[in-house]
């Protein structure tokens, strides 16, 4: 029996209203555009309200990459949030699956930080192949700007917030999922975190029972850069392996946002050329989950990714985690 092939038919993105420029941190830490852009790239990043949620930033790019696809939510058999910031501690995705009245879908949260959407991408991957389900969306939201230590400039001014979407669908024709690789390194966990903070509330029985909340994100941002900079490069290049295609192959490079070194690192690795290079990390900063499908998203509307382009793109942040796939647009 022929593998079902899989098919890329529908991108969305949604942002908070509320913009944030470098000039405004300044006003919060010792820091100032100047210094923010030549070390990050980052020049503006949209903030969530509190009137904003996940679940809705989610929606609102599930509903446009629906759109585009020219499907019902109906219709969707499966919908996968990648986050790491869920309104709920129990998921969102139930949440985003009422709002799209997407009533036949089974919905989940996959929290692989600035990893997710990859992993979630392979993920959908695996439920269509084996038949299960036909129709995913995959969405990647964070807002991490609830997490955030807004009195320490090593990470206030990456973080942003927003939602990207994409539509996957069971293909009998060509196949445009070519390949992926995950990879985990709990080893260095430390260097990237936002880890439980408890007290002792009660004590029963000699028990102590500890409630609390989540430190701020903590952050050794020279041990991420060499960590992504080294295992980026390898990830895509034994991906390209697998499918017997070079990075002379690849029409796009959309990476995970996370700096405008990292980028121009790991392009330059590769040997891919700069206008190859999808780039907004400047407009949007670090959105974790979302960047990559919010790149994605724009790239495609503005014309410049057309069906049939050749796409490298990879993820990578805290766990450690990684991970690189190859596809075809339309």
């Amino acid at each position: 029996m022929k593998q079902r092939g899989i098919s890329f038919i529908g991108t969305g993105s949604a942002l908070p209203s509320k913009m944030l420029v470098n000039q405004d941190l300044g006003h919060l830490v010792d820091t100032n555009d100047e210094w923010i852009r030549s070390r990050t790239g980052i020049k503006t990043r949209h903030l969530a309200s509190e009137n904003e949620s996940l679940s809705d930033l989610a929606f609102q790019a599930g509903l446009k990459a629906l759109a585009m696809a020219k499907m019902d939510p109906s219709e969707l058999d499966l919908i996968i949030l990648a986050t790491s910031t869920a309104d709920d501690l129990f998921g969102s995705a139930a949440q985003v699956q009422g709002l799209l009245g997407a009533t036949g879908a089974v919905a989940f949260d996959l929290s692989a930080a600035c990893s997710g959407f990859i992993f979630a991408l392979a993920t959908a991957s695996q439920f269509i192949r084996s038949g299960v389900y036909e129709k995913v969306l995959i969405i990647g939201a964070d807002i991490l700007s609830r997490w955030v230590d807004w009195s320490d400039r090593t990470t206030c001014v990456l973080f942003g917030d927003g939602a990207g979407a994409l539509v996957c669908t069971a293909t009998e024709k060509e196949d445009n999922f070519l390949g992926f690789d995950l990879n985990t390194d709990g080893t260095q966990n430390h260097c990237l975190n936002l880890p439980y903070k408890g007290k002792t509330k009660y004590l029963i029985h000699d028990v102590s029972i500890r409630q609390g909340s989540y430190a701020p994100i903590q952050m050794n941002g020279r041990e991420v850069y060499r960590f992504a900079v080294a295992k980026v490069p390898e990830v895509i290049e034994r991906v390209l392996l697998q499918v017997n295609l070079t990075t002379k192959d690849i029409d796009w490079l959309i990476l995970h946002q996370a700096n405008q070194r990292i980028l121009e690192a790991v392009a330059k690795k590769l040997n891919i050329l700069d206008e190859k290079v999808v780039t907004n990390l400047s407009h949007y900063g670090n959105t974790s989950a979302a960047s990559i499908p919010i790149a994605f998203d724009e790239a495609v509307r503005k014309g410049k990714i057309k069906k049939g382009d050749l796409i490298a793109t990879a993820g990578f942040g805290a766990g450690l985690s990684w991970g690189g796939a190859i596809l075809k647009w339309g």
